[in-house]
């Protein structure tokens, strides 16, 4: 085997190494998402608050369960007594010793508390709800902010790729702008001007560059650092063109997360107001102590030593009467919490509807705007390849030719945002709707 050959096949195998190891660092959106549900720290965040509004929920915190309790103690005297008996006798003691020990188990449970603890208890299982729904929109806004953040690395790696085609054509004309001035057919100043459009494009495409590092760094933070080596990320757009507006806004009513956590808050602030009212009734308690005592007494006592064991119970009724006002200023006040949130239900219902549809317009306007972009782009094309062509001919000058190379690249960059701003505006149209987390992005 020549030794050409031999680097030829090197070269060959190289490159299949790149594209090998370029399809493996190729981060697509799903992988993105899986990547920021696991390491993101506002959702762990999130996951540890739900976790907390479960413990709350357990019958555990309900006040259903009743208290035991235990105590023990012991107490040691040693006194100067003088004591006169019935019979007239008197005794003096000195340093008389005495002492008493008792321990007992204490049982308290509520039987009846005017339904308050069921209140409650029913209130804390809605705010467990309610805190699921603020961690749901947790994640959906950080899947929001990490596609945006995603497509935006798309964006400027298309960007860079256009820059570099750019610099390649700059390099190209000064090229034959140095030949055609060795053949004297043009002169000094066309090279000079290749020459400056080349370090023109250079700087443009070091800025993007940079531009480009930046927001992958800013990628991998939403995704908690999670992705250790180089990547590229994936800059297909697939739309999802079977929206139909009218079932988006069925699913808006039943699927809005601000919509639900409103109307948990209805909830809560309904069982708060009933479980006020139950201090308008008694509660009853049931009371158990088992105990020992054992007393030593001094030698002036009648009995020296006695020991007690047993076993008692009993059944208490309270009723707060009047308790200043308190209770009547409660239940007043929860009224009009109850009326206020459901006031802002109906006003969060009218914005919500209006922001679906200013963004159901402008996700169709920039789909609009990214297909005119396309058909732009075949313009910019066409005029390039023929103005290419002239230049080659010397129809024109390279004033000209520039001119309709940043034509196209500016087409090229325009497309490239316009798609961008389309899936955007179509992943806001989605979150909205509370579809975000439904599909495939």
């Amino acid at each position: 085997m020549s030794r050409l050959k031999y680097k030829y096949l090197l070269c060959f195998a190289a490159l299949l190494l790149v594209i090998k190891l370029g399809s493996q660092n190729k981060l697509t959106p799903s992988e993105a998402i899986t990547l920021a549900l696991e390491n993101n720290y506002g959702i762990k965040v999130a996951k540890n608050t739900v976790e907390v509004a479960e413990n709350n929920k357990d019958v555990l915190n309900s006040g259903y369960l009743p208290t035991v309790t235990g105590n023990a103690g012991a107490v040691y005297n040693r006194d100067n007594i003088t004591a006169q008996f019935a019979n007239g006798d008197n005794a003096t003691l000195n340093g008389a010793e005495s002492s008493r020990y008792n321990a007992n188990v204490n049982l308290n449970y509520t039987l009846f508390d005017g339904l308050g603890r069921l209140y409650d208890y029913k209130r804390l299982k809605e705010e467990y709800k309610l805190t699921e729904l603020e961690a749901r929109e947790t994640i959906e806004n950080t899947i929001s902010q990490l596609l945006t953040v995603y497509y935006d690395v798309a964006r400027r790696s298309e960007n860079l790729k256009s820059l570099k085609e750019t610099l390649a054509i700059s390099k190209n004309r000064l090229k034959r702008a140095e030949y055609q001035f060795d053949y004297g057919r043009n002169t000094k100043l066309d090279v000079l001007n290749a020459e400056v459009d080349i370090n023109n494009d250079s700087i443009n495409i070091i800025n993007a560059q940079q531009n480009l590092i930046n927001a992958k760094r800013d990628l991998n933070f939403v995704t908690g650092n999670a992705i250790a080596n180089e990547f590229e990320v994936d800059t297909t757009i697939t739309f999802l063109m079977n929206l139909n507006k009218e079932e988006l806004l069925n699913k808006l009513y039943a699927n809005n997360v601000n919509l639900l956590q409103n109307q948990q808050n209805i909830n809560i602030n309904e069982f708060t107001l009933k479980a006020n009212r139950s201090g308008y009734l008694p509660s009853i308690g049931l009371t158990g102590t088992y105990g020992w005592n054992e007393n030593n007494n001094n030698a002036a006592a009648f009995v020296a030593v006695s020991t007690n064991v047993g076993l008692s119970g009993g059944l208490n009724l309270t009723w707060n009467l009047f308790d200043g006002g308190s209770t009547i200023t409660q239940v007043k006040n929860a009224k009009i919490n109850l009326e206020n949130q459901k006031l802002q239900q109906e006003e969060l219902r009218l914005d919500i509807e209006r922001n679906f549809n200013n963004t159901w317009d402008d996700y169709q306007n920039k789909l609009k705007i990214y297909r005119v972009q396309e058909e732009n782009i075949k313009t910019a094309k066409n005029n390039f390849l023929r103005t290419e062509e002239k230049f080659k001919l010397g129809q024109i000058i390279s004033i000209e030719f520039r001119q309709a190379q940043l034509n196209l690249l500016t087409a090229e960059l325009s497309r490239n945002q316009a798609k961008y701003d389309a899936k955007l505006a179509e992943i806001a149209v989605l979150q909205i709707c509370g579809e975000l987390l439904n599909v495939e992005l």
